[in-house]
């Protein structure tokens, strides 16, 4: 059997925003849907913000990162590089009078979302390309999947 290969992404979701959100649920005294001020009535919060659902893998030796973000114009997608850190930036604007509107399901969200990825300190902004098709953003970072072995330190 081969060498299982480290995963350096373990656990890259958004967990504390998540805990935040159930948090204030229950805070709130969530007893279903129809409780006022949470669920589909909630405001949302940076708590319980829009957070586009994201795939990170190996493909080969790059990394891939996949974002869904159907609703969003590519002039509402802002890409950068500082430190190592990957952020994917953005807004999804909603279409609707949201003033004279009454829902009767809402499940969608809107606004700003952010996401932050760390990245192997050896990635360039020269190494990282991007597509934006029908909905899908595809980031491929060259040589961005290669995971160097940890280097043991001795003790003097």
């Amino acid at each position: 059997m081969g060498k299982a290969r480290r995963n350096p992404f373990r656990g890259v979701l958004d967990t504390i925003s998540e805990m935040n959100r159930m948090q204030e649920q229950w805070m709130m005294g969530y007893d279903g849907p129809s409780s006022a001020g949470v669920g589909e009535e909630a405001p949302r919060t940076h708590a319980t913000a829009w957070v586009p659902s994201t795939d990170i893998f190996a493909d080969g030796d790059d990394l891939k990162i996949r974002c869904e973000l159907a609703g969003v114009g590519r002039e509402e997608i802002d890409i950068s590089l500082t430190a190592g850190i990957l952020v994917v930036s953005g807004q999804r604007k909603s279409e609707l009078d949201e003033e004279n509107t009454s829902f009767l399901v809402r499940e969608r969200f809107y606004g700003e979302f952010r996401r932050s990825i760390n990245l192997p300190e050896s990635v360039g902004d020269d190494n990282i390309s991007a597509r934006f098709d029908n909905g899908m953003l595809e980031i491929t970072v060259k040589g961005g999947a290669r995971v160097s072995e940890p280097q043991s330190i001795k003790i003097s």
